[in-house]
């Protein structure tokens, strides 16, 4: 990670090296700490910031769900976020808002503890690597088992994230790029940090967030366009085995954005290479983001 210049903190401009907090900050002990991941894009009209919005509306129903009251309005935060892209002088980039307890408590209530608010934006290129968005990545299934649906799948908390860290230790550390998580009834949840999508004879499924999944805006955000394009995508539990049958596999993502999977559990997907209805895809959400497509302008919010 190349430092920038600036991080917003709690409404001011701090410079990089000074954006600190104590050791005794709560979400360092708890995991008490929720977060959004974004990413602004250049594009013909300016650097773009991509469902801006939505993403700090979440970010505030994920404080309320752990009741932690923020100060900012979405509008703040939004209006905060361009205002750091254009100081960091960044015509694309990744933006990481978190809201997290700091001093006042350390104990497991956290009630006196301060809120505070973040925003950090820097340069980050593909997650799981420009190789793997070209010819697709290895995964496995993993032996963690998603978090169950009673402690907030739905809310990006940074403790509930010990769950993906696991799973994603555990596959690189076998040889393989990504794992795929299955819930606490053994269905198909999601990957360590990505919603998964799979194909089969022409229909594009993915698991409803019942399953234990993020809600994911990415995730939507393929999904209407696939629709939008002609096919017909539907919300479906599905097993294991369903990833061995399948014709195509991928994930989605702010930081993954449309990965091809070419191999689960050391089987091909398909012939082993990203298949048509990934790639369309995959085309429609990069011309999306890059400001090459006319539907949906209001996902763009300019910089």
């Amino acid at each position: 990670m190349e430092p920038t210049k600036y991080i917003w903190l709690d409404g001011e401009m701090v410079p990089w090296d000074e954006a600190n907090v104590h050791v005794l900050t709560h979400a360092i002990h708890y995991g008490t700490a929720v977060f959004e991941g974004i990413r602004a894009y250049e594009t013909p009209n300016g650097a773009a910031v991509f469902r801006l919005t939505k993403h700090m509306d979440r970010l505030r129903r994920s404080a309320k769900a752990y009741q932690m009251p923020v100060e900012w309005s979405t509008e703040n935060l939004t209006k905060a976020t361009k205002e750091l892209i254009v100081a960091n002088e960044l015509k694309s980039c990744y933006v990481r808002p978190v809201t997290f307890l700091e001093l006042g408590a350390l104990g497991l209530n956290p009630s006196n503890a301060r809120v505070r608010t973040a925003i950090i934006t820097w340069e980050w290129g593909a997650y799981l690597g420009e190789e793997g968005m070209r010819d697709g990545i290895r995964v496995r299934v993993s032996s963690w088992r998603r978090f169950p649906m009673d402690v907030f799948p739905n809310a990006k908390a940074s403790g509930t994230y010990i769950n993906s860290i696991l799973a994603k230790m555990e596959a690189v550390g076998n040889g393989y790029d990504e794992a795929i998580m299955l819930n606490t009834e053994g269905k198909i949840s999601e990957g360590s940090g990505e919603n998964i999508f799979i194909i089969t004879d022409g229909v594009v499924y993915t698991p409803p967030v019942s399953a234990g999944c993020l809600d994911g805006i990415t995730r939507d955000t393929v999904a209407t366009l696939l629709a939008e394009d002609g096919y017909e995508v539907v919300e479906k539990s599905f097993s294991r085995s369903d990833l061995y049958y399948c014709d195509e596999v991928f994930f989605t993502g702010t930081a993954a954005e449309v990965t091809p999977v070419r191999e689960v559990d050391d089987r091909a997907v398909g012939d082993g290479k990203p298949g048509p209805i990934t790639k369309r895809a995959q085309q429609l959400y990069l011309d999306m983001v890059g400001g090459k497509l006319d539907v949906h302008p209001e996902w763009l919010e300019y910089v």
